[in-house]
């Protein structure tokens, strides 16, 4: 049988399964990739439905298609946003058994001409709202904006390579990325921007015929500038193995490479290290979290959107401050919470005053309030953050590496959790309250002067935060 039609009959059996509401929600755009080394890959349309079928339906679903004869060990979801698989022509999956038919050899063309025509032919297209004119400039990322404009006015003569941008959630890299590709097709240049899932989704598609993967490798080393987002969503030994070769190939050829992540080259645990060296071996910028008066003007920028849709809005300086004041996370924070401020407005048609932004405030907040954190979060996350073993981290070595990291990490205990001194003391390898007051005073009167110690604690919150 063939893969399609296998498919078609797990669709069947699916909805049977869960009803048609839910099959409908969660799969009625869901398509059927392939079968690539025993792993089923799907593609949806978006981030939310690909974790939602991903940690509620993958083990229904290979059930389903192992039922159907196919020897399917893994779930691949996969958002088609991320790359643009129709103008990669690669043949379908083989699928061994009597109704089996080996798919056509596929024609290495198109991707062959993807290098030479530039990046509308392969790749997701950059947002025309993403530029470096609508990117806002703070102390928080004013680093990693410039290095991103040195490189945009500089494509002729590669300075730093790569530039990797690192930072939580929210913070820029995205936009960053985007205003690169944006600037470098102005220029002519051969740009291609990727999600690490695009990346790892077109190279498990080229595996499939030896065509198509020499075709691949031809085309990634073909652009004057590569763009790879969201990099520790990275998966696989043989697609991180590939892309450290294009990664290596680009930087030997002086070709630029800009990569976005959220930690730093040291902290991607599942890498080689070979390639954790290489990403870490040109400028490496941290995107931190926005000072308030950054908060501000994301705000000022986006209420003048909002007002191009709405010219009667009117949100007072009082407004935008109290919500600087408030919101003291991302910019996508920011923006979720103007509009819910502007709808609200255009809903009931009462002024904006700080009183109103006050209440929405507290909904917002309510609304976004993370679970209750865990001091055994605390210890996994710092451990991994200074890459030290969760036992180090609670034995009785005394190296500065190891000290640090585990006095960090009950200063972050004491001021995240309710826990008293002598309950964190307990969990940190039974030490004494006192060993955890010193440590806590310790990293206080530190944070006074080491801006960058205050950058790795907003981080490590953040990781913490949503671990």
């Amino acid at each position: 049988m063939a893969p399609h039609d296998v498919w078609e009959r797990v669709r069947v059996h699916l909805r049977k399964a869960i009803g048609d509401d839910k099959f409908i929600s969660w799969f009625g755009e869901a398509n059927f990739e392939g079968l690539v080394d025993q792993s089923v890959v799907l593609s949806v349309s978006t981030k939310f439905l690909r974790s939602w079928i991903r940690n509620n339906y993958t083990d229904i679903l290979l059930s389903l298609f192992c039922a159907e004869g196919l020897d399917a060990r893994k779930l691949d979801v996969v958002e088609r946003g991320s790359v643009v698989t129709s103008r990669i022509s690669v043949a379908e999956p083989v699928v061994l058994g009597d109704g089996a038919r080996r798919a056509d050899e596929c024609a290495i063309a198109a991707p062959a001409r993807a290098a030479a025509e530039g990046s509308d032919s392969l790749g997701a297209n950059p947002d025309k709202k993403l530029t470096f004119g609508s990117f806002m400039v703070g102390q928080s990322n004013i680093v990693a904006h410039a290095a991103a404009s040195r490189i945009a006015q500089s494509l002729d003569h590669v300075q730093f390579n790569p530039l990797y941008i690192y930072g939580s959630v929210g913070l820029g890299k995205t936009h960053l990325l985007h205003a690169l590709a944006h600037a470098a097709k102005e220029s002519g240049k051969r740009v291609l921007y990727l999600t690490a899932e695009g990346f790892r989704f077109g190279f498990l598609k080229a595996l499939t015929n030896r065509s198509a993967a020499a075709a691949f490798k031809e085309t990634m080393r073909g652009f004057d500038l590569l763009l790879i987002d969201d990099l520790q969503f990275l998966q696989g030994k043989h697609t991180e193995a590939e892309f450290g070769h294009t990664l290596n190939a680009l930087l030997d050829g002086s070709r630029q490479v800009v990569v976005a992540c959220d930690r730093r080259p040291a902290d991607l645990e599942t890498f080689d290290e070979r390639l954790r060296s290489r990403l870490g071996g040109g400028l490496m910028v941290q995107i931190s979290l926005p000072e308030e008066s950054l908060r501000r003007n994301i705000l000022l920028a986006k209420a003048d959107l909002e007002r191009q849709r709405y010219p009667e809005l009117q949100v007072p300086d009082g407004v935008i401050s109290f919500m600087a004041r408030s919101v003291d996370s991302n910019g996508r924070d920011l923006e979720g919470a103007l509009h819910r401020l502007v709808h609200y407005h255009q809903l009931s048609r009462t002024p904006i005053t700080v009183d109103m932004a006050e209440d929405i405030m507290r909904g917002f907040v309510r609304a976004r309030d993370p679970k209750r954190v865990k001091i055994e979060d605390i210890i996994r996350m710092s451990a991994k953050f200074y890459a030290i073993s969760r036992n180090d981290l609670l034995s009785s070595r005394r190296t500065r590496n190891v000290v640090l990291p585990r006095q960090i990490a009950m200063y972050l205990a004491k001021t995240m959790t309710p826990r008293s001194l002598p309950e964190i003391g307990g969990r940190f390898g039974n030490r004494d309250h006192t060993t955890v007051l010193h440590a806590v005073r310790k990293i206080e009167n530190m944070l006074k002067g080491d801006v960058q110690l205050a950058n790795d604690l907003d981080m490590l919150r953040q990781m913490i935060l949503e671990a």
